[in-house]
Order: C-alpha cells, then structure tokens, then sequence
C-alpha cells in the first residue's frame, strides 16, 4: 500500500496533522484518514493497492487500543496471516491488518519477520514506535519541538522545525526516543564457501525470479518501468510469463537511444509498450517540480530523476504498481568506477557502502518520482533475500574484467531469459539512455559563473558542491525546501566522476 504517513505525538493543535497531509496528498489520491489515540495523532494518504475496499487507515486492532499508519507492502504477509490468525478476529485482507496483530504479540520484535518495504506508525498504551524497512525503500524524516513529536514520509511535509532526522534503514525508533537497528543487512558468514559458479548462477536466477514474482502481488494492475537496458529488461523477462498483458513504459528526449532498445525489447517480450517524449522545454519547465519533489540536489540523483518523472507521468495512466531495476549496479558491481577496487575487501566494502546509500539516492529518486503522481514503484533486485545472497558471494565472481563485461555475473545467472543482443547490451546512465544528461549542465554553465560557484560552492562545513551544475540544483533545492532543511539530509551518489560531469 504506497502512501503518506503522518504522526504527532505530545502537545499539539489539530490542524498539525491536517497541514502535514496535505503536503503528502500526491502520495495518496485515494483516501486519507485521521485518528488520535492517546496524546498521539496518525494521519494517512492512501493509493489503494491490497484489499482496494477494506484497507483504510489508520487502523485499530480489535480492542481499539492500537493504530497504525503504513506505508509499503509486506510480501509475506499471508504466511505471518497464517502463523496468527487463529488469534485473532482479522476484518481485512490487507496485509497492514497482519502487522496491527503481530504487533499485539511480540511488539518491535516483529519487525525483522517482514519481508518487505515499509515505513510505519505505530500509537498504543506504550506510546509512538517508528519504523522503516531494512534497506530504506520507504522514507520516514522525524523531528521534535519540545515535547512533540513529528514524523511524515517527506521531509517537506514537516513543518519547519529546528532539527529533523531521517529514520535510518533498518531501524526503529521506541517510545523512549531510542533509534536501534533490527535488521542487519548483511549475512554474519562473508562467503559461501568454495560454492562453483555452476551452482551460483542457478540460486541467483531462482532468488531473482521469487523476487519479480513478489513483487506482482496486487489487486490493482502492475507494470515495468523499460528502458532497454540490462536491469529493466530482465525484470520485464522475469514479469512476461505470469501475467496475461504485461504494460512497459520508457522516456528519453527524441533519438534517445532508450527509446529504440526499449521497443526492440517489448517487441520480443509481447508488452503493451508506451514511451513519454519530452522536450529541452518540458524538462525546464519541470525541473523545480522535479528537484521540490525528489528533495535532494545531487546532480547525478537529479539527471536520472528526469526521465523517471516523465514516464512516471505517462505510467500513472494506466498501472497503480510498476517494477523498476534499482539495486543491479550496487549489487552486481555495474558502476565503472568500482573497476579500481582490485582486492576482493576492498570492493566488498564499496559495494555493501553504496548498497547502504541507496536509501538517500536511487532508492529516494524512485519513491519520490513515483509518489509524485500516485503510483507504487516496486524494486526486485532488492528483495532481502537476494541482496543477502549475493553479499556472501567472493567478488571476484562481480569484478569486471578484459575478458568479461560489468555485471557479468548476472548476464551469466539470466541467460536464456532474453536474447544474446540484449543480455550483452552496456550499460548505459538512466539520463544518457533518455538523452537529458548534459541538458541541463549547459544550462547551469550560463546561470552560474565559474566564480559564482567558486563562492557558494561550500555550503556547509563537510559539504561541497561538486559543479555549477549541482549549484544550479542547490538553488532551487533551497527555494523548494525552506531556510530550515539542512544540506546534510541530502545523500551524495558515491561516482565522484558522475557528480562533477
């Protein structure tokens, strides 16, 4: 269930959550919802995905004693239904039903028996527990004025506050106002041990085929994000075979090549295939939207952010749900500049570094770009299951080399999925696929002065910017956030070459 969540906790006045919620109303166009229990407040936006009828909230277990505020989706949530139910009276199908009950039995020692992406307000006897899921797929920004309390899905919808934090992935925050991780992501053993390649290969197919197949749960219809490259086409093999019409959506400027390799590939899936066109106008035209709603200034974030905009614009139109390839490159070392990591510990640590990241870059770019007109972006690669697997695997397996491309793992484990021309395509950045990468950086050359930029460019103490171009984010960035926002809520992409282009 994609939505806005909102949470008030101590003294306040009524129109608090009201404010907060209307700021998140982009993030739920079906319905939203308020309830107090106790000295706390939840508020909810909600885009309807499981149980469209009987899933409104915020929800009240059955002594009414206990609410929840849920943003995500629980993908085991009929197998934790069926370990409980015979304890209690369930009145949905909805899988923020299941975490109410779960809730009731063991508290926050439920949370790492969720498989899934979420973010979640929890208000009972006991007082407000927040939570996010173990890689940061959903967002949730908390801040204190006195003895309040506040939390919401987007840093703008906070009024302004002194001091706002960004729960961590993996965390939760009690009552008490402890922050604690209940989700490790990382395996405890590095290695499998001495495990061939002929044995990999098969568990890295299997673990990312239940991951697409996951992530098809939903009663309302579900699509794939395609723009011709390795990730996404995969994916949208892996969806072909279990449902009947398979929508695929890409974006990119006139001759971008996305377009091109995208149709090549919907041709041979089958897919109802649709593109997004947009101009060096509708991208200016855009962009404060863009940057107000992806609520960062990081260059290389705000490139991709483009195109994602757009065709999550044209998606919208005809699928509530749509699975994207966030995570490959982390996961399977894409990125070219991990080719100077040559021992094995040292690009183990970049790649579980940038894994890690994803909650305040790409992971941020695809909530925020979906959110912003009312679909649900779902991430494959990053099923729990997988990304915990592959952290066990030696990188010499993921290092590219002369004689093997980037990714090779990967294109290895799916082959047969789709055809030699398409497994072996390079990769290529979202931007430059859509063919908006250097857009924009033309633009921001005339609007700032290379001395301009040498003046503003440290903004704060441990934070640089990397090129006018990121200075002409910045600006905007600011005008869209308020004087109050600190910089340093903005996560910075680990490519220095892509951030200073």
């Amino acid at each position: 269930m994609m939505c806005g969540i909102a949470a008030v906790s101590g003294p306040q006045s009524d129109g608090v959550i009201q404010d907060i919620l209307a700021r998140l109303g982009h993030r739920g166009p079906d319905g939203h919802g308020v309830t107090r229990i106790g000295d706390i407040t939840l508020g909810h936006v909600r885009l309807a995905i499981m149980d469209v009828a009987g899933g409104k909230q915020p929800m009240f277990n059955e002594r009414a004693d206990l609410a929840i505020a849920f943003n995500g989706e629980i993908y085991n949530h009929l197998a934790l239904r069926r370990e409980i139910e015979v304890r209690h009276t369930f009145q949905t199908r909805s899988d923020t039903e299941v975490l109410l009950h779960l809730f009731e039995e063991s508290a926050e020692d439920m949370l790492p028996k969720l498989d899934g992406m979420f973010a979640v307000a929890l208000a009972g006897p006991g007082g407000l527990l927040l939570a996010r899921d173990a890689l940061g797929i959903k967002p949730l920004y908390y801040a204190r004025k006195g003895k309040t309390l506040m939390a919401a899905s987007e840093i703008r919808a906070l009024p302004p506050l002194d001091r706002i934090h960004c729960l961590p992935a993996g965390h939760a925050l009690l009552p008490d106002g402890r922050e604690i991780p209940f989700a490790p992501h990382w395996p405890p053993h590095p290695h499998i041990a001495e495990a061939p390649l002929e044995e990999i290969l098969p568990e890295i197919r299997r673990r990312l085929d239940t991951a697409v197949r996951k992530r098809m749960m939903s009663d309302v219809p579900v699509g794939v994000y395609l723009s011709g490259g390795l990730d996404s086409s995969l994916i949208a093999a892996a969806m072909r075979p279990h449902t009947v019409e398979l929508h695929s959506f890409t974006a990119g400027m006139k001759g971008a090549p996305d377009l091109l390799s995208a149709r090549e590939v919907a041709r041979h899936l089958g897919t109802i295939h649709h593109e997004a066109l947009y101009t060096e106008e509708d991208v200016e035209r855009a962009l404060p939207d863009i940057i107000r709603h992806l609520e960062s200034f990081d260059a290389p974030l705000v490139r991709s952010a483009i195109p994602m905009y757009f065709v999550s614009a044209l998606a919208s139109k005809f699928v509530k749900v749509i699975l994207s390839g966030e995570g490959a490159d982390e996961l399977f070392a894409g990125y070219e500049y991990l080719t100077q990591y040559e021992s094995d510990k040292e690009l183990r640590r970049e790649l579980n570094k940038i894994v890690v990241r994803l909650q305040d870059t790409n992971l941020q770019r695809c909530d925020r770009m979906t959110m912003a007109h009312g679909i649900e972006g779902r991430v494959p690669f990053l099923d729990l299951d997988l990304v915990r697997y592959l952290a066990r695997i030696p990188t010499g397996h993921l290092q590219t080399r002369t004689d093997r491309p980037e990714k090779w793992l990967l294109r290895e484990a799916c082959k047969g999925w789709l055809p030699q021309r398409f497994l072996m395509r390079k990769k290529m950045k979202f931007s430059e696929g859509a063919g908006s990468s250097t857009l924009l950086a033309h633009k921001a050359a005339k609007s700032i002065s290379r001395r301009e930029f040498e003046d503003m460019k440290h903004i704060t103490p441990g934070i640089t910017l990397r090129s006018p171009e990121e200075a002409y984010y910045y600006r905007l960035w600011r005008e869209a956030m308020g004087p109050h926002v600190p910089p340093s809520l903005v996560g910075r992409t680990a490519d220095p070459k892509a951030a200073a282009e």
